[in-house]
């Protein structure tokens, strides 16, 4: 089975034994922090996927850096997977979560990418567009390009709308082109 088929499943039990002790948002925070602590300690992921590395040491680290930051029950996770000598899928298991804690609370992330940085008050107008689109709560990200020349490309989960003058400039080149 697939790392991600794993990470799934496992990230489909923490969220029904989260919701059953009424720990869900509690228990996405802790996970969001322990992505969060590997996207900025590498080392730390090298560790867990690393085989050499003992199931012991592996979970007196995550205990010495999460011991008294975490839920219980996360702690008591990470132990299982450990002693089952999986500690390589934790975060894929911890990503996956909050994807699929994403779609239960109807939490739909964008990205704006735009040629110049947006005002607040766009930024804004864009949320609500999204929001009244798909009827759930926005996390939208900007970014900045400036090849784009003008107008913005915002993507919405697997859909793009792209007004940039780039992305026209280049259909106009293409038509001449074939033409």
């Amino acid at each position: 089975m697939s790392e991600t088929q794993v990470a799934t499943r496992y990230a489909k039990s923490i969220i029904d034994l989260a919701v059953e002790q009424s720990a869900l948002e509690l228990v996405k925070k802790d996970l969001e922090l322990f992505i969060g602590t590997c996207r900025a300690n590498p080392a730390l992921q090298a560790i867990l996927k690393n085989p050499i590395i003992s199931l012991e040491k592996k979970a007196n680290i995550l205990d010495g850096l999460f011991g008294d930051k975490l839920h219980k029950m996360i702690l008591s996770f990470f132990h299982i997977v450990i002693r089952k000598g999986r500690s390589e899928i934790l975060y894929a298991t911890a990503k996956e979560f909050i994807t699929q804690y994403n779609i239960i609370k109807n939490v739909v992330k964008a990205t704006v990418t735009s040629a110049s940085p947006l005002s607040q008050q766009n930024i804004t107008q864009i949320e609500e567009v999204v929001k009244q689109a798909t009827k759930g709560e926005v996390i939208l990200s900007a970014k900045v390009d400036p090849d784009l020349i003008g107008g913005f490309i915002l993507k919405v989960g697997d859909k793009q709308f792209d007004t940039s003058l780039s992305s026209k400039l280049n259909k106009l080149r293409k038509e001449f082109e074939h033409n």
